[in-house]
C-alpha cells in the first residue's frame, strides 16, 4: 500500500513538473507576436527620433555658421528671458535660424563652449544616424572622445585669443584658463595645455602612438648624428696635428711626415638590428579540405638576421700606418663621403627583402598560406547551449519485460509455422529494437520473409520490417517499434565526441541515431547529392532543418554557402537573417526575398547556378586541378595569382565556398514548370560535384512523374520516411520497407549499396532560432554570396529602349565606352575594377553600350565582341553629342 501511494505522489509531482514546464513554454511562447509587435514600434520611435535629431542639427549648423556675421546685432537678445525673447514682437533678430537659431547658438558659442561647441552637432549627428541604422559606430565611446576634445579646445581657444572681444573659446574656456592662471601662472597653464593635448592624443586615436615614436626615433637620430661627427672631427685633429710657430724667426715651422705608431681612435656604432616581421600564422580549429591538419612546420617562418657592414668601421681599422698626413681641410669632404656610403648600406637591407611574388615558394614563406577565414575572423560558431538537453538523451531506456515478451511472440509465431531457430538476440535502438535470429540449418529465409504479417499480427505492431539476411551477418533481422519510443534530440548528435572531432569530412551531416544508438553521420560532399522523400507529416523538414543546423556548426561563412528554396514560404523563412553569412542569391535580390518561393525566380536561380557552374569549371580547367578540394589547396598555398585574368574570360582566381542548393517540395515546381526547373537540376547534379555545388531535393509526393530517372541516376542516396505504399518506396529505395516505418523522423538511409534505420535528430523551431540569431549577430559579409546574373527572354533587352534615350546614359557612359575599345574587351567585371563601382552599376552601363551598338549581345560564357576601335568611336560618341 505504502509503495502504491509512493508510486502515485511521485508520479503527481512529475505532472505537476510538466505542467509547470508546459505553463512556462506557453507563457514563453504566447508573447511573440507581441514581442515583435514591440520591436517594430520601438523601431519605429527610434527612426521618428533620428529624424528629428537631424533637424535640430540643421538648425544648429545654420545658427552657429549665421551667428559668426550676426552676433553684434544680436547681442541685445541675451538682456531678455527666453519667453520673452521668443514672443515679444517688437524684439528682431538677424540670425538665419530666427529667435531660436540666436539663443541656441549664443547660449553654446559665447556662454558656454565656442566654437568647439561643433562637437556637439558631431555627437548629434552620430546618434542619429545610430537611430537610423545608416552606420553603426560605438556611441559611447565616440561621445565621450569628443567631449573631452571639445573642453580641451575651449580652453586652448580662450588661452589664444583672451584678449578678443570674440570669445572663440566661450565663458568655459575663458573662466578655465583665468582660474589656471592664478593657481600655476600664465607659464603653466600653457604646459597644462600642451601635456593635456597630449594625452588626448594619445588615448583618442590608437595610430598615435606610433607616431610619437618615430618622432622621437627621429630626433634621437639626429642627436646621435651630431655626436657622431663632433668625434669625427676631433679624431681628425688628433690624426693630423699642426706644428708650433718658432718663435725665434716669427716663421712657420715646415710640416713633417708623422709615423702612427700607436692605436687608431676608432668608433664603434652598435649595428642597427633589422626589424623581425612575424609571418601570420593561422590558428585553426577545423581541418583543411583534404582532412589532414594542417601543418605550418613547413613554412620558414625564422628570418636570418642581416649583418651589417659599417664601412666607416672598415674604413678606420685599414688605414695604413705608414701614411702621410693629408690637411685639415680635406677631411671632412673624406668623411662626408664615406657618410653617404654607409646611409646607403643601411638602405641595402630593405632592397634584400623585396620577394618577386612571381615565385610561389619564396612568396609563401614571406606572407604564409591564405586564410579564407580572415576577413570574419571574430565570427564565433554557435555553441551547444542552444539546443535543448533532454532527460536519457545519450542512452535508450531499456524495458526488459517488453523485450523477453517480444523475443517470446517472435520465436512461438515462427515455430507454429515450422521454423526452427537456434538463438535471438535484441539490440534496443531509441524508436525501434533489432531482434536477430539465427535459423537452425535448412530453414529457407523466404519462408521467414513470408511470415512478415504473421510476426506483426502476433507483436501488434504498427509495422515491421525484416530483413534476411544482414548484411555482414549470418542472421536474420526483425525491427520491431518500441511502444514508448524516446526522441533522439540535435543536442545528443551534436555534442557527440564522433561529430565534434570529425576532420576528414568535407561536408559533414550529422543526421541521428542508428538502431544501436550509434550516430550516424555522412559526408554530403561524397553523396553528391541528396533525394529525401516522404509522405506529409513524416519529418521532412526536420530532417532536412538537422542537415542544416549540422553544417552551421561545423562550416564558417567563408566556406559553405546556401541556396534556398521553399515553395510553403514558411519552412525555411527563419533562415532569412543569415543572408550576410551563408545565404547565396542573384545580384539586387531583395532580402525579404532570399529565400525563394516563386517559380520564375526558381527558374533564373538554377540557370544562374548552371552558369556558376560553368564559371567554376574553367577555373579549375585553367588552375589544372580536378575538384575544388586541390582548387582550394591550391589557392591557400599561393599557387594562384588572384590577379591574373583566366584567359577567354573576365574571371580571376579566389577561394571557392561549398554551394549548397536545398529545395523543399521540388514537385511542386515540377508540376508547374516542368523540363524548365528539371533540365538545369538535372544538369547541376550531373557535373556540380567536382566543383563544390551539390543539391538536397525533398518531397512528399514520391513517384515516378516527380522522382523520373534522370533524377534518380544523378542522386544515389537517398532518404526515405514513412511513404504511402510500397511503390513509392520501390520509386525513392528501389525497395520496400519505407511503407513500414513508425514516421515522426523514423528513416532509411540508402547509400553505399545497403539501407540503414536511423531516427532523425529532432530540431525545435525555438532551437533554429537560437542558432540564426547568434550568427546573425556575429560579422557578417557586405551583402549576400552573388551569383551570376542570367539573362531572360524579354529581360535585360526589354529596358533597352529606355537605355536608347541620351538623357538616361551613365555619366561614366563614354569613359566606359572610350576602355571598352581600347582593350576590345566589354565585361563587367573589368568595369567594376577600372572605374570602382558596384557590380550593379556596371551592369546597367554594359547594358547602355550594349543598347547603342558599342559592344554585342550576351553569348554566355563567350566574352562579348565590341563593334568599334578608338578611332570610330569618337566620332560616333560625337554624333551622339550632337543629336543629344
Amino acid at each position: 500500500m505504502f509503495g502504491k501511494k509512493g508510486k502515485k505522489q511521485d508520479k503527481q509531482k512529475e505532472d505537476t513538473k510538466s505542467k509547470k514546464s508546459n505553463d512556462t513554454k506557453k507563457k514563453g511562447s504566447e508573447p511573440v507576436v507581441d514581442d515583435e509587435s514591440k520591436v517594430k514600434r520601438s523601431d519605429q520611435i527610434k527612426i521618428c527620433i533620428g529624424f528629428l535629431l537631424l533637424a535640430f542639427v540643421i538648425l544648429m549648423i545654420v545658427s552657429f555658421i549665421s551667428y559668426f556675421f550676426t552676433w553684434k546685432s544680436d547681442q541685445s537678445l541675451s538682456n531678455y528671458g527666453f519667453f520673452e525673447a521668443m514672443f515679444n514682437s517688437d524684439i528682431q533678430v538677424e540670425n538665419k535660424a530666427g529667435k531660436i537659431g540666436a539663443v541656441v547658438a549664443n547660449f553654446f558659442i559665447r556662454d558656454t563652449f565656442g566654437i568647439a561647441s561643433f562637437a556637439i552637432v558631431a555627437m548629434l549627428v552620430v546618434i542619429s544616424l545610430r537611430l537610423l541604422r545608416i552606420r553603426k559606430i560605438r556611441i559611447l565611446s565616440f561621445m565621450i572622445k569628443s567631449t573631452v576634445i571639445m573642453l580641451w579646445f575651449s580652453l586652448a581657444l580662450a588661452s589664444i585669443f583672451k584678449d578678443s572681444l570674440f570669445m572663440l573659446g566661450g565663458k568655459h574656456g575663458y573662466f578655465m584658463f583665468t582660474g589656471m592662471c592664478n593657481l600655476v601662472g600664465a607659464v603653466g597653464a600653457y604646459s597644462i595645455i600642451i601635456v593635456l593635448a597630449l594625452i588626448i592624443v594619445i588615448f583618442c586615436f590608437e595610430n598615435s602612438i606610433l607616431g610619437i615614436k618615430k618622432i622621437l626615433e627621429k630626433i634621437a637620430a639626429f642627436r646621435v648624428k651630431d655626436i657622431k661627427e663632433k668625434l669625427t672631427t676631433e679624431e681628425d685633429e688628433i690624426d693630423n696635428p699642426t706644428e708650433p710657430t718658432d718663435g725665434e724667426t716669427g716663421d712657420v715651422a715646415p710640416i713633417l711626415p708623422i709615423e702612427h705608431n700607436g692605436e687608431d681612435v676608432t668608433e664603434t656604432d652598435e649595428p642597427s638590428e633589422p626589424d623581425e616581421t612575424e609571418n601570420p600564422t593561422v590558428i585553426d580549429l577545423y581541418q583543411n579540405p583534404d582532412g589532414k591538419k594542417e601543418d605550418d612546420s613547413g613554412i620558414d617562418l625564422e628570418i636570418n638576421p642581416v649583418n651589417v657592414e659599417n664601412p666607416e668601421e672598415a674604413s678606420d681599422s685599414e688605414t695604413p700606418q705608414d701614411e702621410e698626413s693629408q690637411p685639415v681641410d680635406e677631411d671632412p669632404k673624406q668623411e662626408v663621403e664615406s657618410d653617404e656610403v654607409m646611409d646607403l648600406e643601411i638602405n641595402k637591407p630593405q632592397e634584400e627583402e623585396i620577394i618577386d611574388e612571381n615565385d610561389p615558394d619564396e612568396w609563401l614563406k614571406k606572407v604564409g598560406p591564405y586564410d579564407p577565414r580572415a576577413e570574419l575572423e571574430d565570427y564565433k560558431f554557435p555553441s551547444l547551449d542552444l539546443l535543448k538537453t533532454y532527460d536519457n538523451e545519450n542512452a535508450p531506456i531499456i524495458n526488459q519485460e517488453e523485450q523477453r515478451e517480444n523475443a517470446n511472440r517472435i520465436v512461438t509465431t515462427l515455430r507454429n509455422y515450422g521454423v526452427e531457430i537456434d538463438s535471438i538476440k535484441a539490440t534496443v535502438g531509441p524508436t525501434v529494437t533489432l531482434y536477430e535470429v539465427v535459423p537452425k540449418a535448412g530453414v529457407r529465409i523466404s519462408k521467414i520473409q513470408s511470415l512478415e504479417s504473421d510476426i506483426m499480427l502476433s507483436l501488434s505492431a504498427a509495422g515491421i520490417r525484416i530483413i534476411a539476411p544482414m548484411p555482414g551477418k549470418g542472421t536474420v533481422g526483425i525491427e520491431v517499434p518500441n511502444e514508448k519510443p524516446q526522441m533522439v534530440s540535435m543536442h545528443s548528435v551534436i555534442a557527440s565526441k564522433r561529430f565534434q572531432e570529425e576532420k576528414k569530412m568535407r561536408l559533414p551531416i550529422a543526421y541521428g541515431r542508428t538502431i544501436t544508438n550509434e550516430i550516424f553521420m555522412f559526408d554530403l560532399a561524397k553523396t553528391p547529392h541528396l533525394l529525401v522523400a516522404g509522405a506529409t507529416g513524416t519529418g521532412k523538414s526536420v530532417a532536412i532543418n538537422a542537415i542544416i543546423t549540422s553544417l552551421l556548426y561545423k562550416k564558417h561563412p567563408a566556406e559553405l554557402k546556401l541556396v534556398m528554396v521553399d515553395p510553403k514560404m514558411v519552412e525555411f523563412a527563419p533562415y532569412k537573417p543569415l543572408i550576410r553569412h551563408f545565404l547565396a542569391a542573384q545580384p539586387d535580390t531583395d532580402p525579404q526575398q532570399v529565400v525563394i518561393t516563386d517559380c520564375d525566380k526558381v527558374i533564373n536561380t538554377l540557370n544562374s547556378l548552371v552558369v556558376e557552374m560553368e564559371e567554376r569549371y574553367k577555373l579549375l580547367m585553367d588552375a589544372g586541378v580536378r575538384n575544388l578540394e586541390e582548387y582550394n589547396e591550391k589557392f591557400i598555398n599561393r599557387r594562384l595569382n588572384p590577379q591574373k585574368v583566366v584567359p577567354n574570360t573576365a574571371m580571376h582566381h579566389q577561394f571557392l565556398p561549398y554551394i549548397v542548393i536545398i529545395i523543399d517540395e521540388y514537385g511542386d515546381f515540377i508540376m508547374q514548370a516542368g523540363k524548365q526547373v528539371e533540365t538545369p537540376i538535372a544538369r547541376i547534379t550531373q557535373k556540380a560535384r567536382a566543383v563544390g555545388m551539390h543539391m538536397i531535393l525533398a518531397t512528399q509526393r514520391p513517384s515516378v512523374n516527380i522522382v523520373t530517372g534522370v533524377i534518380k541516376a544523378n542522386i544515389p542516396t537517398r532518404i526515405a520516411l514513412r511513404t504511402q505504399s510500397v511503390i513509392d518506396s520501390r520509386t525513392v529505395l528501389d525497395a520496400k520497407g519505407a511503407e513500414q516505418l513508425i514516421g515522426r523522423g523514423d528513416s532509411l538511409y540508402a547509400g553505399n549499396a545497403s539501407v540503414t534505420r536511423i531516427q532523425c535528430a529532432f530540431v525545435d523551431t525555438p532551437e533554429v532560432d537560437a542558432i540564426v540569431d547568434h550568427i546573425e549577430h556575429q560579422q557578417h559579409y557586405i551583402g549576400p554570396y552573388e551569383l551570376p546574373e542570367v539573362k531572360t527572354e524579354g529581360g535585360e533587352d526589354a529596358g533597352g529602349g529606355a537605355n536608347l534615350d541620351p538623357n538616361n546614359r551613365d555619366p561614366l557612359f563614354e569613359e566606359a565606352a572610350r576602355l571598352v575599345c581600347s582593350t576590345q574587351q566589354g565585361s563587367t567585371s573589368m568595369l567594376q575594377r577600372k572605374f570602382g563601382i558596384g557590380y550593379n552599376r556596371a551592369g546597367r552601363i554594359v547594358d547602355q553600350l550594349e543598347a547603342m551598338g558599342i559592344v554585342g549581345p550576351y553569348e554566355g560564357s563567350k566574352a562579348r565582341q565590341v563593334m568599334y576601335d578608338e578611332t570610330s568611336l569618337e566620332r560616333y560618341l560625337e554624333s551622339l553629342r550632337e543629336i543629344k
